[in-house]
C-alpha cells in the first residue's frame, strides 16, 4: 500500500501565514518559514504554500519565499498563487519548489496544463480546484473562492487529468474552516473515477476526520491549515491514530 500523506498547507498574504472560515475573516498564523521548519520537524510529507493574493491583485508568487523555505526543510513542498505562463513555474522550480500548483490560470488558459506537464513532466503540476455547492450542482470557482463559473466540478477535474495534471488539491469551499470533517462524499466519488493522486481539503478538525476521508474517500493525501497552526493536532499524534487504524502512513 502506497503510504498515505499530511500535508500542512500556508496560505500566505503579505508574507504572513493566514488563515479564515470559508475563505474569509483571515488572521495571522504566523511566519510561514519558521512554521514550514516547525512541520518538517514533526514529519509532515509535504507542505503546500499558496499565495492567497496573488491571482486576485496580479502579482507574482514571492520567489525569496521559496527560496527560503529550500533552505530551511527537507520534504518536498509545492508553490501556487500567481503562476499564470511556463516562466512563472521555471522561477519557481528553479528556485527550490518541488511541485507547483494552479488553480484559476488552468480555468482561464486550460491550454497551460499542457504546456505545464510538457515543459516539465506531470509529477511537477498540481492543479488547485476550489469547489462549492451552488443550487444542488458542484461548481469551481476563482481567485481564492471570489468569483463562481459555470463549470462542473467533476467535468473540470476530468479535463484536468486528461491535459496532464500530475495531482489535484480539491477544497471544498462549503467545508473550508469549518472544522466538520472533509467532504468525503464528493472526494468519494470523484476520486473512483480519477488515476491521479488526489489530495482532500478543507474541513479538518479532528483526527478522525484525517482517518475518515482515508478510509471513506480513500484520497492520496489529506491536507489541512488550522488545526496545524494553531497546534489543535500534532502531526506525530495524528500520524500515531492513523497507524492504529490500519491506515499507512510514514512516521
Amino acid at each position: 500500500m502506497v503510504s498515505k500523506r499530511i500535508i500542512p498547507c500556508l496560505d500566505v498574504k503579505d508574507g504572513r501565514t493566514v488563515k479564515g472560515i470559508n475563505f474569509v475573516d483571515l488572521r495571522d498564523a504566523g511566519d510561514p518559514v519558521e512554521l514550514a521548519w516547525q512541520y518538517s520537524r514533526q514529519g509532515a510529507d509535504e507542505l503546500v504554500f499558496l499565495d492567497i493574493t496573488a491571482t486576485n491583485e496580479r502579482r507574482k508568487t514571492m520567489v525569496e519565499l521559496v527560496k527560503s523555505v529550500a533552505r530551511q526543510v527537507n520534504i518536498p513542498f509545492t508553490i501556487g498563487g500567481g503562476i499564470n505562463e511556463i516562466a512563472d513555474a521555471d522561477v519557481l522550480l528553479n528556485s527550490g519548489a518541488d511541485k507547483i500548483s494552479i488553480n484559476s490560470a488552468a480555468v482561464r488558459n486550460p491550454e497551460l496544463i499542457n504546456e505545464l506537464a510538457n515543459a516539465f513532466g506531470k509529477q511537477f503540476v498540481v492543479v488547485a480546484v476550489d469547489t462549492k455547492r451552488v443550487k444542488g450542482k458542484n461548481l469551481v470557482h476563482l481567485n481564492g473562492g471570489r468569483i463562481a463559473t459555470e463549470i462542473e466540478t467533476e467535468a473540470w477535474i476530468k479535463e484536468v487529468e486528461s491535459r496532464g495534471a500530475g495531482e489535484i488539491l480539491l477544497t471544498s469551499m462549503d467545508h473550508d474552516g469549518t472544522k466538520s470533517g472533509f467532504d468525503n462524499d464528493l472526494l468519494g466519488k470523484i476520486n473512483s473515477t480519477l488515476s491521479i493522486p488526489i489530495i482532500a481539503s478543507g474541513g479538518a478538525g479532528t483526527i478522525q476526520h484525517f482517518a475518515d476521508t482515508f478510509l471513506e474517500a480513500n484520497v492520496d493525501a489529506a491536507l489541512a491549515a488550522s488545526v496545524f497552526h494553531y497546534g489543535e493536532i500534532l502531526i506525530p499524534d495524528l500520524k500515531m491514530e492513523l497507524r492504529k487504524q490500519n491506515i499507512e502512513v510514514r512516521l
